[in-house]
């Protein structure tokens, strides 16, 4: 399948597209840089697993940047007033034909989920290949799933960390914000960053964009509620223009192939980079997604768990249009039709009415 014949997924871009900041960029295609040396999470050596943003400055490595003798002659200001110096310079100085842009991106995972409780309850192969299709158990429903306690105990910790970063270092406030569609992203989002005290000109007054939410699989949670529904779930939130009533995206016995995922990951970076000017973003996601988005921004995969955050600095260069690629977009996913007998890591998911692996849904 073509990249440009996914109308849906690409209609939502073009037609927030319609009124171009970046004029450069119009026409053209985009090559994203993941900018390393600034952060942890950029070096080959940082492990992803157990790393706490909250234990590392969000990974903001301690350095020099050929902008301080100027900014900083006598050494007062804080790591976080420096880089965001830098970043400024990057973007004034180093490109005089505007065709390249620096941005300073937050990936946020959304915090512990009732469907996260799920699948470490059933396991990873009985939830993929069964309990995921369905709306719940009859104790929790896990369709749009809302966080668990945990979850918006993790939330509360950003917002704690964020607000400490303000007040004792001076970190730059987000000029944008933007949230998957989904529930927990939106309650992630709303409890991270609603109360914080921001600057007047930059308040929280998120975007819901769809393009932002997770891998499109056959799961329910990864299933969105209705425009209408989200609306009363959190009002006066902004949709972006073309944000469908139902979810069209959302097939139910087909999920997204990962190059479907990664190219439509570009589709909504692209969206944001050619109509935003806002320099430091904040993004409320999912694992899969913002996954995809790092491989899109050509950034090292970093694995994220609930409530964790990764910055990420990026370099968008103007380009001429690639050839187009072919891949496939969705296809069958293995189910299924009664709770599996066995979910084993290294057996896998075997189904009970036929004693063999789960059959691709028809």
């Amino acid at each position: 399948m073509k990249l440009s014949a996914l109308p849906v997924l690409l209609g939502l871009a073009s037609q927030s597209m319609a009124t171009t900041k970046w004029h450069e960029a119009k026409g053209k295609a985009i090559q994203y840089t993941s900018v390393g040396g600034y952060f942890l999470q950029d070096d080959p050596n940082t492990n992803p697993s157990g790393f706490d943003y909250a234990q590392h400055n969000f990974g903001l490595i301690d350095r020099k940047y050929p902008s301080d003798d100027k900014f900083d002659p006598h050494g007062t200001k804080s790591q976080w007033q420096r880089f965001n110096k830098w970043v400024h310079y990057l973007n004034h100085n180093c490109d005089k034909s505007n065709n390249i842009r620096y941005k300073v991106l937050f990936f946020g995972r959304h915090g512990q989920g009732y469907h996260n409780v799920a699948e470490s309850f059933y396991g990873t192969p009985a939830w993929n290949c069964y309990w995921a299709e369905l709306e719940g158990n009859g104790t929790i429903t896990w369709a749009d799933p809302l966080l668990t306690a945990d979850g918006f105990k993790e939330a509360q910790k950003a917002n704690a960390f964020y607000k400490s970063l303000y007040e004792q270092q001076k970190m730059p406030h987000f000029e944008s914000y933007y949230s998957s569609p989904l529930k927990r992203c939106l309650q992630t989002a709303n409890t991270t960053f609603s109360t914080l005290k921001v600057p007047a000109e930059h308040p929280f007054k998120p975007t819901i964009k769809e393009l932002f939410r997770e891998d499109i699989s056959i799961h329910t949670c990864d299933r969105r509620s209705t425009k209408s529904e989200i609306a009363k779930f959190m009002p006066g939130w902004k949709f972006e223009t073309g944000f469908t009533e139902k979810d069209e995206l959302w097939k139910g016995n087909e999920g997204e192939t990962n190059a479907h995922q990664v190219a439509r990951s570009k589709t909504v970076l692209d969206d944001v980079f050619t109509n935003d000017s806002s320099t430091w973003i904040s993004v409320t996601s999912h694992s899969g997604q913002i996954s995809a988005l790092l491989t899109a921004l050509n950034h090292r995969p970093f694995s994220l768990s609930t409530g964790q955050i990764i910055p990420v600095l990026i370099k968008a260069e103007v380009v001429q249009p690639a050839p187009t690629s072919t891949f496939a977009g969705f296809t069958p996913e293995a189910t299924c039709k009664h709770p599996p007998v066995t979910s084993l890591p290294d057996k896998g998911c075997v189904c009970s009415s036929t004693g063999s692996i789960p059959s691709p849904t028809p």
